[in-house]
């Protein structure tokens, strides 16, 4: 079962790839929605295996590479934070599947479409579920080649393929740090599998390394070349510029790729790799420092953009931000929460932009729009409902993630967690400013 889950995406990804043509446009849609939503049911099932009854498994499917005292496995690993990936991971990507078929319904690529989704769904599956590093680094590049696939989708549209290629380049900047963080833990430890590197990383922490000239810690070292990798996927500051650009891509890819997935592949590595940062109290800080950073910078930008979609991805760098430093002040577990509540709410917010969009007739300018909360009283009362729980109000999963995610950064009770708390107050108030500037721009303006 736990192995259907990975499997279906890439076989839907095949079958409406390669033979999409021969079933036709609507059997391609039609399957690979199907594959992808069971997978997703499997998904829950697992997550409530794990919460009942403690189940952990590290199912391995075949030995990959053997060779000196590296061996790396093809491996399932489900526990607690792997089961958490794979219900945002699948359930997102089968509603943006489904509701694929309706956007792209005028597209004449469609097969092509759906199997760069399916396909995005199961490089992202392989990276949550892996059990050593270069399992992770293998769905990390896959899930960036399917990025430029579906940012690029339109190729004939010149920005369309600018922005492909700036998100492509600027994600191997990022990647280059996360491959010489993987040469280095297995240089240190000589094993690349999660386990047998957190068992001794305590042999590590007084050992000093030569780089670049400096001497540093080879613990810090390791953590700030992983931070890296995490900075370029999920954009950070000095690393954002790709994600708003990414926009040019069909709006379901904004909510599959920018909002609840692979943008938070950084995070989920900062907390898988828990454990080597927990020996690091300077990369921590600088996570919090480089978070909270990312948090303000980004909503200040969205208070002033015109273009529907790039509000929301500036709001997604933003969040992303209060997740790493959430993770920066040791509060993983807070941070995934919020990674849970926002993947749904944020691709909520994209999908109802996209109706908006379509309605329109592919006009972006919020300055253009106004007035037609009565035209689309579906779309209006779910974009409300998204952007009240993006917006922190209570009762809604916002409040409740974002509310930890301060409380935590202030009792921590050093200067970065101060700071970190006071200005993640403050970008909630900005985040509720840009959010309700949309919301009354678009449907209620003139």
């Amino acid at each position: 079962m736990e192995l259907s889950i990975i499997f279906l995406p890439l076989i839907a990804s095949i079958i409406s790839g390669f033979f999409g043509k021969y079933i036709g446009d609507r059997n391609s849609e039609i399957v690979t929605s199907a594959l992808v939503s069971i997978s997703a049911l499997l998904s829950i099932f697992v997550l409530y295996q794990v919460i009942v009854n403690q189940y952990e498994e590290n199912i391995v499917i075949a030995t990959w590479i053997n060779s000196g005292s590296l061996n790396v496995n093809w491996s399932m690993l489900i526990d607690p934070l792997s089961a958490v990936m794979l219900v945002v991971v699948t359930s997102v990507s089968s509603l943006v599947h489904i509701y694929s078929i309706g956007y792209m319904s005028h597209d004449p690529h469609k097969p092509r479409f759906m199997a760069y989704l399916s396909l995005f769904t199961f490089a992202m599956l392989m990276l949550v579920t892996s059990d050593n590093f270069v399992q992770l680094f293998f769905g990390w590049e896959g899930v960036g080649l399917c990025s430029y696939f579906l940012i690029g989708f339109w190729f004939k549209k010149e920005s369309a393929n600018a922005a492909a290629i700036k998100a492509f380049v600027v994600n191997r900047v990022g990647d280059f740090g996360f491959a010489l963080g993987i040469f280095l833990i297995f240089y240190l430890f000589g094993t690349v599998n999660y386990s047998e590197v957190f068992q001794q990383i305590p042999t590590v922490v007084d050992k000093n390394l030569l780089f670049l000239g400096f001497e540093i810690k080879a613990i810090d070292l390791i953590c700030l070349l992983l931070f890296i990798g995490a900075m370029g996927k999920s954009a950070q500051i000095l690393l954002h510029t790709w994600l708003p650009d990414a926009m040019e891509g069909p709006t379901p890819v904004s909510a599959l790729i920018h909002a609840a997935t692979m943008v938070t592949a950084g995070v989920f590595l900062v907390v898988r790799c828990s454990p080597i940062y927990e020996y690091s109290p300077l990369i921590l800080n600088l996570i919090t420092i480089v978070g909270m950073t990312t948090a303000f910078f980004a909503a200040t930008v969205a208070l002033v953009q015109t273009d529907i979609k790039k509000i929301i991805a500036y709001s997604t760098c933003s969040q992303l931000g209060y997740m790493f430093f959430a993770a920066g002040v040791g509060a993983y577990n807070v941070a995934m929460f919020h990674l849970f509540t926002h993947a749904f709410f944020k691709a909520l917010l994209f999908l109802g932009s996209g109706s908006v969009i379509h309605a329109f007739k592919d006009e972006q300018d919020i300055n253009k729009m106004g007035g037609v909360w009565k035209k689309l009283p579906y779309t209006y009362a779910l974009m409300i409902i998204g952007t009240l729980a993006l917006t922190g109000f209570p009762f809604l999963s916002g409040f409740y993630s974002k509310d930890a995610i301060i409380e935590f950064a202030y009792l921590k009770g050093n200067t970065t967690g101060y700071y970190a708390a006071g200005i993640g107050i403050l970008t909630a108030f900005l985040t509720s400013i840009y959010s309700w500037r949309l919301i009354f721009k678009t449907f209620h303006g003139v």
